[in-house]
């Protein structure tokens, strides 16, 4: 049976190993959105218009509805330029892409946020909104992706986040307990587990950090 999927974030480095899975699958017929003016294959899309209207945005591209969303969008307060720029990408184009493909009859929904989402911080709460807004719109499911620091090539440069890798993957190997949530773990491996996940049964919210996701096949 096939599953007709969007894909919002297909430019970044979890989204477009996502694609690229996803582009040789027969049982998935694909969407992936891509902001206007991104060299990302896909279909360019204004989000602020889909912030404006989001089902009638999206319908022209999957009239005949969706069964499955994913949502790979995420930024830093350093390319956004504030953090009502970045609040306004992670959370209100989240958002809208949520809105859109419920409208237009997604029963599940995969979104990609951060370890230790809700917590303190600015990063955080803007994670754990997010997670809270798109549980409560009536997805039958919803598969929250919570992965450490990512390893793999960004086309975006983030200074911070390289420095991060290069510690965090040093120390994963001595890291316990609570803090695995945190280690370093490979951008495929998040990508493999958001691909199997598609069309997933169980109804509710399902919380899948590192550890699981290296299971999840």
């Amino acid at each position: 049976m096939t599953q007709r999927v969007l894909l919002a974030g297909s430019s970044g480095l979890i989204g477009g190993l996502v694609r690229t899975r996803l582009d040789t699958r027969r049982d998935v017929d694909l969407i992936s959105l891509i902001r206007q003016g991104s060299a990302a294959p896909g279909e360019p899309i204004d989000f602020e218009q889909l912030c404006a209207t989001p089902g009638a945005l999206l319908s022209p591209l999957a009239p005949e509805g969706l069964d499955v969303a994913i949502s790979c969008l995420g930024t830093t307060i350093r390319t956004a330029g504030s953090q009502p720029a970045m609040f306004r990408v992670d959370h209100d184009y989240v958002l809208a892409v949520a809105q859109g493909a419920r409208a237009l009859g997604a029963r599940q929904f995969i979104l990609v946020t951060s370890a230790g989402a809700g917590g303190p911080g600015f990063y955080l709460k803007t994670k754990g909104a997010i997670e809270e807004a798109v549980v409560h719109l009536g997805f039958d499911r919803v598969d929250l992706i919570r992965p450490g620091v990512l390893l793999g090539h960004r086309a975006e440069p983030r200074p911070l986040e390289a420095i991060s890798q290069t510690v965090l993957a040093a120390l994963t190997p001595i890291m316990a307990g609570p803090l695995t949530r945190y280690a370093a773990i490979r951008a495929e491996t998040v990508a493999d587990a958001i691909v199997a996940l598609i069309g997933r049964t169980g109804a509710g919210r399902h919380l899948h950090e590192n550890a699981e996701l290296k299971s999840i096949r």
